[in-house]
């Protein structure tokens, strides 16, 4: 028997229903509950305080920049806010949350009944349904030393590194997402890049899910039929890429339908995800909301935002990626697909500060699509990280339009910027790019080539004019390639029609 079932048939027999919560990390100067620095990537166990590390008779403060930030998410996704609100203790115990509880919010959220319209790759709008953004903290990080993969199966010991207690975080889970069907995988990804793209649109966090900046939890579960009831879930933990996503759901999907079609269980628990063989592992049974036995915080009074801040706080958001996009496609003349691909490539940002630095859209998209795209997806960094500015590309499209480059020259002025040599011009003067201008040694070139193809010179004399390109090739070897193409055809017509 095979462990896993093809997906083609496991859609086929089951529907599956996703749920999926998203932590996004606040970029607040300060925790959510004390005055420690909010930056987790100092030296272990130096950004924190009393109230960090839950000390006895220390106190929480509640972060009013969290708050507004947390309101923030919430009216970008369509939710309401809540008139009064207020924290609760979810207990458990774990090495790195010392003080066997997390300061949470749960029957009481800031945000709730909200939803997000999700675009996927071929232009559909599939919308989710958002239950709630609630504020909490985040817990420290544990580094498990000896065993294999850094986890805690085999591991010799544990460190703990209390720098990211206490972090302000905003968690949104959805409604059960249910009518994707083999689209599942694809809808899961697309949503928490919806959401990651307004995190950074409201410029409330950087949002770098390498790391650690957004996370999700992805449950998946099958059911024999849409009008079934719900199946028993599973909840992937910390899956912090989009690729990610939409491979842990396929590789759950597959995993449950096979169980399922073997007349198995599935266990309702966590499991984790391993990138290095897109699959998932169990973790522990997972825990209903009342084993957690919440209950109101006793050190924090109850927030009831004012009315005139919320209507305040929505009046000051920017502009929507989704609105961005319709709008920057209509301006540029972009078709669909077009900006599918600029939009899947991350390479919005940098089209939008090109085409604001002079160049036209279309040469923006054209320079920014190649090499460096190919390279940022290669290097898994931002389009931004690879070594080009939009005053490079600028730049680049200038150098072509002043009769300087031509696209061969241009592409590899543009493979020396990526590689640190400079600035287009300085790549050109560098590596002796520059089209050559002197007709004289055109005509040189020219002619040699005449003579050293007299076969196909004649045949042009003939009249088989598609034979030229052949001629046209031999002069930019021999000019390595900083010929006029134009230029050069134009010479050869003259002396071929002597």
């Amino acid at each position: 028997m095979s462990e896993l079932m093809k997906y083609s048939e496991a859609v086929k027999q089951f529907d599956p229903v996703l749920g999926i919560e998203v932590h996004v990390e606040l970029g607040t100067d300060t925790k959510m509950f004390d005055n420690a620095p909010n930056d987790s990537l100092g030296e272990p166990n130096t950004r924190v305080t009393p109230v960090s590390v839950g000390l006895p008779g220390s106190l929480p403060v509640v972060n009013e920049r969290a708050v507004e930030y947390a309101i923030r998410i919430g009216l970008a996704l369509n939710c309401k806010i809540a008139k009064y609100c207020r924290f609760a203790r979810k207990n458990y115990f774990y090495p790195d949350l010392c003080k066997a509880y997390q300061i949470s919010q749960y029957d009481e959220p800031i945000a709730y009944d909200g939803y997000v319209d999700v675009e996927l790759e071929d232009g559909e709008i599939f919308r989710v349904n958002i239950e709630r953004a609630h504020m909490e903290e985040d817990a420290g990080k544990n580094t498990h030393i000896g065993g294999s993969a850094g986890r805690i199966q085999g591991a010799d010991h544990s460190l703990v590194d209390y720098n990211r207690a206490g972090v302000p975080l905003v968690e949104i889970v959805t409604h059960p997402i249910e009518g994707a069907g083999d689209r599942a995988p694809e809808v899961a990804a697309a949503y928490v890049q919806t959401l990651r793209d307004i995190f950074r649109a409201i410029d409330v966090s950087e949002a770098r899910m390498e790391r650690g900046n957004v996370r999700a939890d992805i449950n998946v579960s099958l059911r024999d039929t849409p009008d079934s009831p719900l199946g028993t879930r599973t909840e992937t933990k910390n899956v912090n890429s989009f690729r990610a996503v939409n491979r842990a759901v396929t590789y759950e999907i597959r995993r449950q339908a096979r169980i399922l079609a073997d007349g198995g269980s599935i266990t309702q628990e966590t499991r984790h995800w391993h990138e290095d063989t897109s699959s998932t592992s169990s973790g522990r049974e997972k825990s209903d909301a009342e084993d957690y036995r919440y209950f109101p915080e006793p050190d924090l009074v109850p927030l009831a935002p004012a009315r005139e801040w919320v209507e305040e706080i929505r009046a000051s958001l920017p502009e929507l990626p989704t609105a961005r996009r319709r709008r920057l496609r209509e301006e540029y003349g972009f078709s669909d697909m077009e900006m599918r691909d600029v939009v899947n490539a991350g390479a919005l940002d940098v089209i939008e500060a090109t085409v604001e630095a002079g160049a036209k859209p279309a040469s923006a998209r054209k320079w920014w699509m190649g090499d460096p795209a190919r390279i940022a997806k290669e290097r898994e960094v931002e389009l931004h990280e690879v070594g080009v500015t939009p005053a490079d590309i600028v730049e680049l499209q200038s150098l072509i339009d002043q009769g300087k480059l031509n696209d061969k020259l241009a592409r590899k002025a543009l493979e020396g910027v990526l590689e640190g040599e400079g600035t287009p011009s300085e790549v050109v003067k560098k590596r002796g790019l520059e089209l050559v201008q002197d007709t004289g040694a055109i005509e040189v070139a020219v002619d040699k080539a005449i003579a050293d193809n007299p076969e196909i010179a004649d045949a042009i004399r003939g009249g088989k004019m598609k034979a030229i390109g052949a001629l046209i090739g031999a002069v930019m070897k021999e000019t390595r390639g900083a010929a006029d193409a134009k230029t050069v055809r134009e010479m050869l017509m003259s002396k071929l029609s002597d």
